[in-house]
């Protein structure tokens, strides 16, 4: 089936880890510095990036240099590399997911901030989503809104779903996605039995365990860049553990997962190259208006599903974008 269409700007759309010294010294003097920071790195999706600027005419170590941090999933490292990058003096920072944006919020009210998380309002990243009215901008991925939806259908996948257990990675805005969830379970008729966060890989196993001896139906997965980076192990063990679980991004799906609910994450990352785009010939965060997704893609892995003793109703299958055999 033909993937949906993806993103569209909340008022129409937009108008049309080497040291330092190091990265000073290997920067041509016409390139222009571009910072990215993130809590792991996710090469799959920054390489969408780099070829949404390559069709924008930007040559990576010609006409630009990517100034690439990642606090390989320790939370505490945010600030100082927030603060490296700064220091570097780029023409505009890329930050991954709610917890690298926040700690570039921190460190500069200046330099440029092009953001991937949830709720930018909510989070305090700008005024609205049509005027930020600062130095940061971006995509919002619309994660609060979409939790009746996904919770509707994982209830629609696994019929005797009662006790959710819901997993969330490190540096993520917590409160405000477990609020949205809990409502949502509620609405079902659905007991939310913990949220498990988890910070280290180790962390991974021990929630399916706990999960499992809680009698959890299914799992919920929050977005997070950390489950990004450890995607294999958290499917190796919904697998082992017989847990059907719902995902944000299909790559899980593609991967082995059962199904996700969610904008397409490489189309979000190629959008995040039109705004370093447009602010490297002159435009300001505050005059880009934040875009958001307006559809969004279902994708059942029926081999999968097949393996967990789960038959997907049809009128689940005739809604899903991609059935994957």
């Amino acid at each position: 089936m033909e993937r949906r269409a993806f993103l569209g700007a909340v008022t129409g759309g937009l108008l049309t880890a080497p040291l330092a010294a190091e990265a000073q010294q290997a920067t041509p003097a016409h390139a222009q510095k571009v910072g990215w920071l993130a809590l792991v790195p996710l090469p799959r999706l920054l390489t969408e990036f780099q070829s949404g600027m390559q069709e924008l005419g930007h040559v990576e170590g010609s006409t630009y240099t990517l100034l690439e941090r990642n606090a390989e999933a320790k939370v505490e490292r945010l600030p100082g590399l927030a603060a490296e990058l700064v220091r570097l003096k780029p023409a505009v920072i890329v930050g991954e997911a709610f917890g690298p944006t926040q700690a570039l919020q921190r460190v500069t009210k200046t330099i440029p901030i092009v953001f991937i998380t949830g709720d930018p309002v909510a989070n305090g990243f700008v005024q609205s989503l049509a005027r930020p009215g600062g130095n940061l901008t971006g995509v919002a991925n619309l994660s609060l809104e979409l939790y009746a939806k996904r919770i509707e259908v994982l209830k629609e996948a696994v019929p005797k779903l009662h006790r959710l257990a819901i997993f969330a990675g490190a540096a993520i805005r917590l409160d405000l996605l477990t609020r949205g969830a809990q409502e949502a379970a509620r609405s079902q008729g659905i007991e939310v039995l913990s949220v498990f966060t988890m910070n280290r890989a180790e962390d991974i196993d021990a929630s399916f365990a706990r999960a499992t001896r809680a009698r959890a139906d299914a799992v919920l997965m929050y977005p997070s860049p950390f489950f990004n980076a450890h995607r294999d192990l958290l499917l190796t063990l919904a697998a082992r553990h017989r847990l059907p679980a719902l995902y944000e991004f299909r790559d899980f799906v593609e991967a082995g997962g059962l199904m996700c609910y969610g904008a397409d994450n490489r189309a979000v990352y190629r959008r995040v190259a039109t705004y370093v785009d447009r602010i490297l010939k002159g435009a300001k965060p505050a005059d880009l208006p934040v875009e958001q997704p307006t559809k969004f893609e279902l994708v059942i892995n029926l081999k999968t599903a097949k393996a967990l003793g789960l038959t997907i109703p049809p009128s689940l299958l005739q809604r899903a974008d991609e059935l994957i055999q």
